[in-house]
């Protein structure tokens, strides 16, 4: 060794030196792989927003009564259906990407088959309920010419629950594995039908016919989907040989089933805290107005959720890959990399909200009250906004973990105990108005970032990576290492 080989092994700044810039590598490697990650789901996202945006104009042209019947119905089956859906698909997040990290592709096959079988069998309820929409509206008070509409709308779409029971688990699948290009593609190819199919329905069959266009857009994206799945599979020998498809077991059904429930409470929790928000806006002094005012609100914030979402399966794709590859500082690695990723993209959301709020309104509206309203609401709206980024990226680190009752507790204490109540109170009795909802918002988000913030901070990375071992083990890796923990034992 040179003198001055020697010199630099024993000298403390070169070695913090070349530590520091270890780290630095590191981390701009994490940021390069989380980017090829999520610009794909981004544009998926907003594409995916794109898609219910056409869905709404063109219910739009349909009339007003269809255009209520039709909304009602939508968010009907937003509530009760689709976030029933993602929410279970979103148990394939930890399994499989921590399967994948273990390179235990029988359990990431097998997870996928579950998942589809999984969805299927809930949708028979589901599409019992949608049957009977009309009268749980009714019951409910609802106008009975606006009901029967929205069922006419969610009969129609039925069929896109057993499309959604399979093109969940796909995306799911694949972005567990960090391939996001070809969801991004596919998506594009059937968001650029949505369209056409659209003028020619609606014109053929009315409200039915939109209604009609939403599920082949979706039944487009599963065909090309599994095309993509069978031939890359099948290109890579090694792993289509692995099998697995059909090697189930009731362990291997607990193990979804126990993470399912959690997993779809948190994003149901979620979806309905707005809808909730909405028809709480509907009994303020000027439910017009404020109504109208909350809904252009959300129609940017689903702009910006769609990044919100994408940040989230970066961080559980990488943190639940890394768990499962048994590399606790990688795992750590991207988690806190992503956190710091989520609050600069949390400050430039907010900075984006505050620049459009003057043009904003103007897309929906002519009217100056509602224009004046928007402007106000998106200042507050874009503390908020601070908070979600981040708080969607605990989530997901929470949920790559296999912990996702925490972010059930956390969703159900800081929205439906904090949020929600302080919003109404300083709504109606303060008279704030919507501006009270959106305080009780901010304070409901920042409590339960906070909780998981501090869950997050007290991780044993280490001992996390042990509990993936022990979820991505095969059942005769499980049998042996009982065999042989019971052999010391007999010793």
């Amino acid at each position: 060794m040179s003198e001055t080989s020697q010199l630099e092994s024993f000298d403390p700044e070169v070695s913090e030196g070349c530590c520091s810039k270890t780290l630095m590598q590191s981390i701009v490697h994490e940021l390069k792989l989380q980017m090829r990650i999520g610009l794909p789901l981004v544009v998926m996202n907003l594409l995916w927003f794109g898609k219910m945006t056409t869905t709404s104009v063109f219910l739009g042209r349909q009339g007003e009564l269809n255009l209520a019947g039709g909304s009602l119905g939508n968010s009907f089956a937003n509530v009760t259906g689709f976030a029933v859906l993602y929410g279970i698909s979103a148990a394939m997040e930890p399994i499989c990407g921590q399967a994948f990290g273990a390179k235990n592709f029988k359990l990431l096959h097998k997870t996928l088959l579950m998942a589809m079988l999984f969805l299927l069998l809930i949708s028979i309820p589901i599409s019992f309920l949608w049957l009977n929409v009309h009268k749980i509206l009714i019951g409910f008070g609802q106008r009975e010419n606006i009901s029967f509409v929205a069922r006419r709308y969610l009969v129609y779409l039925l069929p896109d629950l057993p499309v959604l029971s399979l093109l969940c688990p796909l995306k799911a699948y694949l972005s567990s594995q960090g391939v996001t290009l070809p969801i991004m593609y596919t998506t594009a190819a059937a968001t650029s039908l949505h369209i056409p199919m659209n003028i020619f329905l609606s014109k053929a069959k009315g409200i039915q016919g939109v209604a009609m266009a939403v599920w082949i857009t979706d039944f487009i994206v599963v065909i090309l989907l599994t095309g993509y799945v069978i031939a890359t599979e099948r290109l890579k020998e090694n792993i289509w040989k692995e099998g697995g498809w059909l090697d189930q077991c009731a362990q291997d059904w607990l193990k979804l089933i126990k993470l399912s429930g959690p997993c779809c409470l948190t994003v149901c929790l979620e979806w309905w805290c707005y809808e909730i928000l909405v028809l709480l806006a509907g009994r303020l002094p000027n439910p017009v107005e404020a109504v109208s005012i909350l809904i252009i609100l959300f129609n940017f914030d689903y702009l910006l959720y769609a990044v919100q979402l994408s940040l989230g399966t970066c961080v559980a794709t990488r943190v639940a890959n890394e768990l499962g590859a048994n590399n606790p500082k990688g795992a750590y690695r991207a988690a806190y990399t992503t956190l710091v990723v989520g609050f600069a993209s949390g400050c430039i959301g907010a900075l984006v909200m505050i620049a459009c709020r003057g043009v904003w309104g103007s897309v929906y509206t002519h009217d100056h009250m509602i224009l004046n309203g928007v402007k106000k609401m998106m200042l507050v709206m874009a503390f908020v906004e601070v908070i979600n980024f981040p708080l969607m990226v605990c989530g997901e680190i929470v949920r790559a973990t296999a912990k996702p009752s925490l972010g059930m507790y956390a969703n159900l204490g800081g929205f439906y105990l904090i949020a929600l109540p302080l919003g109404a109170s300083l709504a109606f009795k303060a008279k704030l108005g919507l501006e009270g909802f959106l305080i009780g918002f901010l304070v409901g988000a920042s409590v339960c970032f906070s909780v998981l913030l501090i869950f997050i901070a007290r991780l044993d990375w280490e001992k996390e990576a042990g509990k993936a071992q022990i979820l991505t083990c095969s059942r005769e890796e499980e049998e042996t290492s009982q065999g042989s923990r019971q052999d010391r034992i007999s010793k």
